[in-house]
């Protein structure tokens, strides 16, 4: 695997661990966090996106991490890197730009 993907794989991980702790301490809800991923996600995938001239796989590539955080997120444990991009893969549902 490429060292660039296992540093990803690495921050994704610490920041889903961060967001655990920050729910923990009750200083930030899971409905907050998801709010908050929920918006970040629509701004990379909305149609402003379209016009960038991305094809749907990369903008699902671009997309990835915030999802994985949203299942991250949607968890009451931590939860391993596989198990995690499994769901993002099931859940995705179609591409922006297809009915």
């Amino acid at each position: 695997m490429n060292a660039a993907n296992l540093q990803i794989e690495g921050l994704l991980m610490a920041v889903a661990a961060v967001n655990r702790c920050l729910v923990n301490k009750e200083i930030l809800s899971r409905e907050e966090i998801e709010q908050a991923l929920a918006l970040a996600e629509a701004a990379i995938t909305g149609d402003d996106r379209a016009i960038e001239d991305l094809t749907p796989a990369n903008r699902d590539a671009v997309a990835f991490p915030i999802r994985l955080l949203r299942a991250a997120n949607a968890r009451e444990e931590a939860a391993e890197f596989a198990a995690l991009t499994r769901s993002v893969g099931r859940n995705k549902g179609r591409y922006n730009d297809r009915q």
